[in-house]
């Protein structure tokens, strides 16, 4: 597993650095099959400082992303809590593919949800490469990633199409016409 570390606002220590390997490190025992892992830690100035220190993993399980992110005034904090919330997204990813053992194998890329700013301005820009998927497949890659939508190309329409939840607890799709 190849790990990568950022830092936006900060500086990355030789402990620090050796403080994240070492518990990265350990997602191997518990899904051998993780390609890359990235770690960005930062800064933010937040009213609160509660949340100042922010760890955010992403890891690569061939097609599939997973990804967690968690706040607290100190920055190792943030990264146990952050490997808790990975813990608990691997456990759900192996518990969805064994329900699943003969569906096709799920390949996306992710769509991050931009932080939240002032309203009225584009605060960032995310691009990505869509992959034909079908809706169901769309649907547990953005449970796996915890969001509430998910942009991808459907398999079956040849379309881009977006699966979102309802507050019902339902799933909706937008079939956009050209």
């Amino acid at each position: 597993m190849e790990v990568s570390i950022f830092a936006r606002n900060m500086e990355v220590t030789p402990r620090l650095r050796e403080y994240v390997e070492r518990k990265v490190g350990k997602l191997d025992r518990y899904l051998p099959t993780i390609d890359e892992a990235r770690v960005d830690l930062s800064m933010e100035n937040t009213r609160n400082a509660a949340h100042r220190q922010v760890a955010q993993l992403t890891v690569r399980v061939g097609g599939t992303i997973l990804r967690a992110e968690k706040r607290s005034q100190d920055i190792f904090t943030s990264i146990d809590a952050v490997m808790d919330k990975m813990y608990r997204q691997i456990a759900r990813y192996k518990g969805k593919r064994q329900d699943r053992w003969h569906a096709a194998a799920v390949e996306a890329l992710p769509i991050e949800e931009p932080v939240e700013e002032p309203e009225g301005e584009i605060v960032r820009v995310k691009r990505f490469e869509l992959r034909p998927m079908t809706p169901d497949e769309a649907i547990e890659q953005m449970e796996l990633l915890g969001h509430h939508f998910y942009v991808f190309l459907n398999a079956e329409e040849d379309a881009v199409n977006i699966v979102y939840k309802r507050e019902d607890g339902n799933y909706g799709l937008l079939q956009p016409e050209y």
